[in-house]
């Protein structure tokens, strides 16, 4: 089969390789329909990821099709359509009993990270039971495929650490496909203001079309503008969804007092923490990786219709354009992108 193989800093490429195969009675093996590329897989290429080693497969999104199971899997059988879950989980240690599987002793971010991951053809999945979700019918694969990972990363990293409520005011800084699904739901707190917050005008076009009652484009003026939205008070919660420096000293700069500031982004390099500033501000400060427990109701949520996802997905390729992916997903501000879909 092929598959999509992290060939050192700034080398992805296709090579042939083995198709995986049973190797534990809770794993299962899936052949992947649809996958994509998550800026996380974006930083593995710039060597931020130090854990993922040359020459794994990335990837750790997609829909499949199961074809075979360990005889310890209890809820999947052949033939039947999954998300296939970021985070794997056991189900039964102590971080899974938590809530907290990004932290399982024998899971957490495994796929397209310690090992193989969806990129590829076809894809073993450890603890299966704990990692895969049956699809519904009547939602398109692109729409589950985001359930993979950005949306549930926007909730759970940016609206539910950075505790949105009812008529709190709340700022996205960066408008990729994470900022995003934290923008989508955190309309289900009805915040009073949501504020996204890029580089990139097109972006934040796509911003208002999903729900955003302010933009603003980042430059010398931008706290100057967020002060003049929130009456100089600042913003209640600041979710960062960019992963650089200068956005997570930005969100310092725009977290009203008593509020939060929730990072979701990659951080590859130190991040300047201005206490001289915020000793006395009462604000809390969460960091947090995907768990994925919120994956079940969000996957309700887009099967009744109560949270759209068309138009996360912008642009549509060939697994054997998989290459021609990353490069538009490198360059995604030039290419108008916001998310791809990779079809197998």
């Amino acid at each position: 089969m092929k598959g999509l193989v992290y060939a050192g800093v700034g080398q992805p490429r296709v090579e042939e390789r083995p198709k995986p195969t049973i190797l534990k009675p809770t794993d299962a093996i899936v052949k992947i329909v649809q996958t994509t590329i998550c800026g996380t897989d974006l930083h593995i290429f710039k060597g931020d990821v130090p854990t993922c080693k040359v020459g794994t497969i990335l990837g750790h999104e997609g829909i499949a099709i199961v074809e075979q199971v360990g005889e310890s899997v209890k809820n999947f059988k052949p033939g039947d359509k999954v998300i296939i879950a970021c985070i794997t989980s056991c189900t039964t240690c102590y971080y899974c009993r938590r809530a907290m599987p990004s932290h399982c002793v024998e899971g957490g971010w495994m796929l397209g990270n310690v090992v193989d991951g969806t990129q590829a053809e076809y894809t073993r999945i450890p603890h299966a039971d704990g990692s895969l979700h049956h699809t519904p019918k009547g939602v398109t694969d692109e729409e589950l495929l985001l359930l993979s990972d950005a949306v549930p990363t926007g909730y759970e990293c940016g609206v539910l650490q950075g505790k949105v409520q009812i008529g709190s005011t709340v700022a996205i800084v960066g408008s990729g496909p994470v900022g995003l699904g934290a923008l989508i739901t955190s309309h289900l707190y009805n915040p009073s203001k949501i504020i996204m917050i890029d580089l990139s005008e097109k972006r934040l076009t796509s911003a208002r079309s999903f729900g955003a009652t302010h933009t603003v484009i980042s430059g010398p003026d931008t706290v100057k503008q967020v002060m003049e939205l929130t009456n100089d008070k600042g913003v209640d919660v600041v979710i960062e969804a960019v992963g650089m420096p200068k956005s997570f000293e930005l969100c310092q700069e725009l977290v009203a007092a008593g509020g939060t500031i929730a990072n979701l982004g990659v951080h590859g390099k130190k991040v300047d923490l201005h206490l001289e500033k915020l000793w006395d501000r009462n604000i809390c400060i969460t960091t947090r990786v995907l768990d994925a427990v919120s994956t079940p109701m969000l996957i309700q949520l887009v099967d009744s219709g109560k949270i759209q996802l068309g138009g996360l997905i912008t642009h549509r390729f060939a697994f054997d354009e998989i290459v021609n992916a990353y490069s538009t997903s490198n360059a995604a501000e030039a290419h108008d992108c916001l998310k791809v879909a990779i079809q197998l």
